[in-house]
């Protein structure tokens, strides 16, 4: 029987081990624009050794709950900022690191329009949104060298709602 883990609410204290939570929380760090546009300041701790911060879209197929978790991966040299470009949920999977393999794995399942920044070397599921279209804007690290390390798991984790 595979592990089964259920969702969690995405919350910046729940996260904060694996990145930062994108959203629109508290009151904007400063007005700009004539006072009609609130700011809210430098929100992604953004790390990117050896290149530069590249900004891709992303078109994911979506994909729906129970889902089977069978691989994670993670970049040595560089965060990865996911930003939804629709009004829908995505799933994040995170887990901590046991000596080169994800370990104590935890899934969320975002808001709308909220977004999350993995952190360097951090180890995530793919990109699920749970709808269509699964479009994000994806700040990440352009430059040379290995920036990405999968793990295949020998049983697959089930995520449930």
């Amino acid at each position: 029987m595979p592990k089964e883990i259920k969702t969690q609410p995405l919350t910046a204290g729940g996260f904060a081990a694996f990145g930062d939570v994108l959203d629109f929380s508290g009151q904007p760090d400063k007005l700009i624009n004539q006072g009609l546009c609130g700011r809210y300041h430098d929100r992604a701790k953004l790390v990117h050794h050896d290149g530069r911060a590249g900004i891709s879209l992303f078109d994911a197929a979506p994909r729906q709950l129970p889902y089977r978790l069978e691989m994670m991966e993670r970049h040595p040299l560089g965060s990865q900022a996911f930003l939804p470009m629709t009004a829908s949920s995505f799933l994040v999977i995170v887990a901590e690191d046991d000596n080169g393999r994800p370990a104590e794995l935890a899934a969320f399942l975002t808001e709308p329009n909220v977004g999350v920044n993995y952190h360097a070397n951090v180890w995530h599921g793919v990109l699920a949104p749970i709808a269509a279209p699964g479009r994000f804007a994806v700040i990440d690290r352009v430059g040379p060298g290995a920036n990405l390390e999968e793990y295949w798991f020998d049983e697959a984790y089930v995520i449930t709602a």
